[in-house]
């Protein structure tokens, strides 16, 4: 396991960091795609793990002592500034473009999101010793997605308390490559009102969910990181079916087979059926282009950090002495 080094970085290393945060944060705005997938893909996964890990009682205690040097000798906060700050960029700067892609043009941002975690799966598989635990814990992971981004729609209130909850809810899964954590805040009827309460700036709303969020995220992060120091391949095995099962959701060509009527008064869908595109169309071939584009930038971003990526050694580029050597649990 990767430790987390509190120690700077160069000007190129913090620059590199922000645009992981951008991407985590812009994926983590769609309904269907975890911005731990791209922490996974970019290789600081398991350091986000730690740097989360490093908040802890022993650092809360000093921060309400105002001992503030010594706490923060013990959080990588730079690591965590940087990241975050890209995170949050992306979210506020993208949000209203994301809310018009998903109303206006949801094939082709899907076919996008389709090709990114299609070639995130490759990669990520790459580097697993394929065993029978392995298979096993990857199919109960895919299982358990699929059926999870088919739940329906619930509609709850939006008091702070259930933001909180929600909040708590979403980021567990946000932190999971492949689960959503914009999903689970559809599934629990939130993810409009929090989407439109970051566009208004409703402090009260954000801050609910924040809180909620900070919660979930430090007790998640100490079981994952402790699943994979010790079931490190099972752990790998199942977050990539997890990615596999969220394929179902990211599928870019749905027919809507109900709907409800929420609390504004507007109709919104509830159930939706994957379908085959009409091939001959325009809308097929560009979001089959879009969804290559995806494809290939994640394939070239593995392969610029790990120089193993198995489509890109396939074609000659790299070596096989460059890709880390996975070892069973």
């Amino acid at each position: 396991m990767m430790q987390t080094e509190n120690r700077p970085r160069t000007p190129l290393e913090y620059v590199r960091l922000f645009f992981i945060g951008a991407a985590m944060g812009t994926a983590d705005i769609i309904p269907g795609v975890s911005g731990g997938t791209m922490a996974f893909i970019l290789g600081i996964y398991e350091e986000l793990l730690e740097a989360i890990k490093s908040v802890n009682f022993k650092t809360i205690r000093l921060l309400l002592q105002f001992k503030l040097k010594d706490a923060l000798a013990l959080i990588p906060w730079q690591f965590l500034i940087v990241l975050v700050a890209g995170i949050l960029g992306a979210g506020f700067s993208l949000a209203h473009l994301m809310s018009w892609l998903l109303d206006n043009q949801p094939v082709f941002l899907f076919a996008f999101f389709f090709g990114l975690i299609l070639a995130s799966i490759i990669a990520v598989g790459a580097h697993i010793v394929w065993t029978p635990r392995s298979i096993t814990t990857l199919v109960i992971g895919a299982i358990g997605a699929y059926f999870l981004v088919g739940m329906v729609p619930l509609d709850m209130s939006h008091d702070p308390l259930t933001l909180f909850f929600s909040g708590a809810t979403a980021i567990m899964a946000m932190i999971l490559p492949g689960i959503s954590g914009s999903f689970i805040l559809l599934i629990l009827g939130q993810y409009e009102y929090v989407l439109n309460a970051v566009k208004a700036f409703d402090i009260v709303s954000i801050a609910a969910v924040g809180v909620g969020a900070v919660v979930g995220l430090v007790g998640l992060a100490r079981l994952l990181s402790w699943l994979l120091k010790h079931y490190h391949q099972a752990t790998v095995a199942v977050l990539i079916g997890f990615m596999i099962g969220s394929l179902r959701v990211i599928w870019p060509w749905k027919v809507v087979l109900a709907t409800m009527i929420d609390r504004h008064g507007e109709e919104v869908p509830i159930q939706q059926m994957n379908v085959l595109p009409n091939f001959g169309s325009s809308e097929f071939w560009i979001a089959l282009a879009l969804c290559i584009v995806g494809f290939a930038l994640v394939t070239a971003l593995d392969h610029m950090q790990s120089k193993s990526n198995p489509l890109l050694r396939a074609l000659g580029m790299g070596s096989p002495r460059d890709a880390g050597v996975a070892t069973a649990d």
